[in-house]
């Protein structure tokens, strides 16, 4: 968990570095940055047992810091249903990230990092949560897919006890700015 803290700060001073030194060859013409807040639905399909399905929503709070580049803050619930009774794993996910549009300023790229916070049926574990996604962008309309890895979950193997639970998810949003 060090190396991957350790490799999110390099990442961060990179992505931040590139950012800096391309917004010096941009002129400042007339852009006008600003927040946007975007309420978003999820499903999700775990690849680890005995999670069988995930579906939450969120609010994300978006900093527009350029057309090009914009800082993300992401909570909400999810839930990942397994078979049986009370066995559902209830989480909140808090994730900073940064988001960089490449095509017709729709296109974006986007990754995000924090924490998940199991809160139902008795799970009280707590997860690093890495997120990188792609997505498509219009003026209220928000389409994505992201890959998200939660290593301190707790997962079955081989009818072994196991952790880390990766997932893929789509997530339809409604933006507007604030």
């Amino acid at each position: 968990m060090k190396n991957a803290i350790k490799n999110l700060a390099l990442l961060a001073i990179l992505v931040l570095g590139t950012t800096k030194a391309v917004a010096q060859d941009i002129p400042n013409d007339t852009y006008e940055q600003k927040f946007k807040l975007g309420i978003g639905a999820t499903v999700g399909y775990p690849f680890q047992d005995p999670y069988k399905l995930n579906v939450g929503g969120d609010v994300r709070l978006q900093y527009d810091l350029s057309k090009q580049y914009s800082l993300t803050a992401t909570t909400g619930f999810n839930n990942l249903f397994v078979t049986g009774d009370n066995n559902d794993l209830g989480y909140i996910p808090a994730k900073l990230g940064f988001k960089a549009f490449v095509l017709k300023d729709q296109f974006y790229l986007m990754g995000e990092a924090g924490a998940a916070f199991a809160v139902t049926n008795n799970h009280n574990q707590t997860s690093l949560l890495l997120s990188p996604s792609i997505g498509y962008a219009t003026k209220y309309i928000d389409i994505s897919v992201r890959y998200e890895y939660l290593p301190d979950f707790p997962t079955v193997e081989n009818n072994t006890a196991d952790k880390g639970l990766g997932q893929v998810a789509l997530r339809l949003a409604y933006g507007f700015n604030l």
